[in-house]
């Protein structure tokens, strides 16, 4: 059950290690913007409409909540059982589709753009979050979660291994760049794009983070960047300074909602929240307002940072 802190600084916000400190503003506090979703992900807000959109999975929905009024309306249904957003560079809305087995683009005047379906002449699996690079590169990941059971989207066979992929944003080629992650889910690049961070979900005996350098030619040395032991990162974004902000949560309740990393791998912060936090982005005008997807809700919280461009 959702109760607001009266008090400043909010309590819900735990400084883990002094560093944090510089990012937690005394004045501001978690709000809950929304509730009554089955599973929300894939936040994305737009600052030239002010709002923002999520997905919530099982039903089928992705949701607009508006900044300036608080009102939460049906942006799309359905939806194809959509779950990471994000943004290109032109502006337009890219959406990971469990049921569609797409990445989709939408375009300026609504209509929707699929930017891939299949690799080698094989169907995707239920592609799950994705970011764009400066260059204009959609880079996204497909594991089969969407695809094993019926309540995130339909039941089906994987054609092709759970891979990270990089679709060129001149030619639309796609590119398989690693097959090497065990259920690969959020991903994010650094703020000067020379690491890819990508969530192992299926990693064992604990969800990881890892890491990859970029090159011109794709991605290389991958290492454990950070070893979540009994948390569960899912989605995440990077802040300006290189900081990870990262769903948490499930199990312990303690763990629930989101844990922040700074770019050494050392956990230096967390805000709690009374679900299990998915995945969260930067918005607001200055980007410095935090907007977490967690479970049945949506909550937000003003921190001293700012989200770094393409996240």
């Amino acid at each position: 059950m959702w109760e607001p802190s009266a008090r400043y600084p909010d309590p819900a916000v735990q400084v883990l290690d002094a560093s944090f400190n510089q990012y937690r503003l005394p004045l501001a506090s978690v709000e809950q913007l929304y509730t009554g979703c089955r599973w929300s992900e894939g936040p994305v807000y737009v600052a030239d409409g002010r709002y923002l959109l999520w997905s919530d999975i099982p039903n089928d929905r992705i949701l607009k909540w508006e900044e300036e009024t608080g009102a939460v309306s049906i942006f799309r249904k359905t939806s194809y059982n959509a779950n990471g957003n994000t943004r290109d560079r032109q502006g337009r809305l890219v959406t990971c589709e469990h049921r569609g087995r797409r990445v989709s683009r939408t375009e300026y005047d609504g209509s929707i753009t699929t930017i891939v379906d299949s690799y080698d002449g094989k169907r995707l699996n239920s592609p799950n979050d994705v970011v764009v690079k400066s260059d204009g590169s959609i880079w996204f990941t497909d594991p089969a979660f969407g695809i094993s059971g019926y309540y995130e989207g339909e039941k089906a066979d994987p054609e092709l291994p759970m891979a990270v992929y990089r679709v060129d944003g001149v030619t639309g080629r796609i590119t398989k760049m690693t097959d090497d992650v065990e259920g690969p889910n959020g991903l994010a690049f650094s703020p000067d794009e020379s690491i890819l961070y990508v969530v192992a979900s299926r990693a064992m005996p604990n969800r990881k983070i890892v890491a990859f350098d970029v090159t011109d030619s794709g991605i290389k040395n991958q290492r454990v960047f950070i070893d979540a032991g009994p948390g569960t990162p899912d989605g995440f974004r990077v802040d300006i300074d290189g900081n990870l902000w990262c769903g948490w949560g499930m199990g312990d309740p303690a763990l629930d909602g989101v844990r922040v990393f700074n770019r050494h791998a050392q956990p230096i912060g967390h805000i709690a929240l009374p679900e299990r936090a998915a995945n969260l982005c930067f918005g607001g005008r200055f980007r410095n307002r935090l907007f977490m997807a967690a479970s049945h809700g949506l909550y937000s919280i003003y921190v001293n940072t700012q989200g770094a461009i393409g996240g």
